[in-house]
């Protein structure tokens, strides 16, 4: 029924300029329906049979140009901070890549190559399907849950380059204020900032053909020692290999 709860400082300014400009948007509204009631009411053709002498109120007209005006001016202001700050690119930390394809998605984390010069290590990249209604664990959303779910660190600057191996598709989780488009042949690039613990779920946000409704995302933000554990799984198939990884790079194994 309403916004969902913020996991970056992103939304947290959407969320904050939708409630500042609710307040300028119910106070107009409120203004407009009160002349307009009041106009009915005095103007009836049963009060004023005969239509008097219109009157020019320079004043009036001074008014209603120049207020306008001014409330655009508050409403633009902090428009214009969080539309920067939405472009603002930071150094990222992890490069994550996002592949659409009818109907799933595909991921790649870039900054590990093939594995570094470590024995044994694999490239890290996998697919991601919806889970169907009958594989669904207790307690799991239909329609929302995937078979490989995308891990990130927290307070953690992520770089994510969005594009589409086919049609038209977009990435998009509502907590994070991120909706990118992923064009066949364009590589949309993204920053992300996730504050906290948390699974977090979007779907694909363009009609990309029958099977649209059928391409969820589903992302858990963990802390940096479960990231590096996860790392470790998915590059040598045990946990025995996460003190090889320095927070955000790989390392020689001491």
């Amino acid at each position: 029924m309403g916004i969902q709860d913020p996991a970056t400082p992103v939304m947290e300014g959407m969320i904050y300029f939708h409630n500042y400009l609710n307040f300028y948007i119910i106070a107009i509204g409120v203004a407009v329906f009160w002349l307009i009631d009041h106009v009915v009411d005095n103007f009836d053709h049963t009060k004023n049979p005969v239509a008097q002498k219109f009157t020019h109120a320079s004043v009036l007209e001074i008014v209603w140009t120049l207020l306008p005006a001014i409330i655009l001016v508050f409403i633009a202001i902090p428009s214009f901070a969080l539309l920067y700050s939405l472009d603002e690119v930071i150094d990222p930390t992890i490069t994550l890549k996002v592949i659409g394809h009818q109907w799933y998605w595909s991921y790649e984390y870039s900054d590990y190559g093939n594995g570094g010069n470590h024995v044994g290590a694999k490239a890290i990249s996998f697919d991601s399907y919806m889970n169907a209604t009958d594989d669904l664990n207790r307690g799991g959303f239909r329609l929302l849950e995937t078979d490989n779910r995308v891990a990130l660190p927290i307070k953690t600057h992520v770089r994510l380059l969005i594009t589409a191996a086919d049609v038209l598709h977009s990435w998009a989780v509502p907590s994070f204020g991120i909706k990118v488009d992923a064009c066949p042949g364009r590589l949309s690039q993204a920053s992300l900032y996730i504050k906290r613990v948390g699974v977090y779920y979007g779907q694909c946000s363009e009609i990309c053909g029958v099977n649209h409704g059928f391409m969820p995302i589903v992302v858990r933000g963990v802390t940096h020692e479960n990231y590096k554990r996860w790392l470790s799984w998915h590059m040598f198939g045990d946990l025995n290999h996460a003190h090889v990884f320095r927070f955000g790079t790989i390392v020689e194994v001491i």
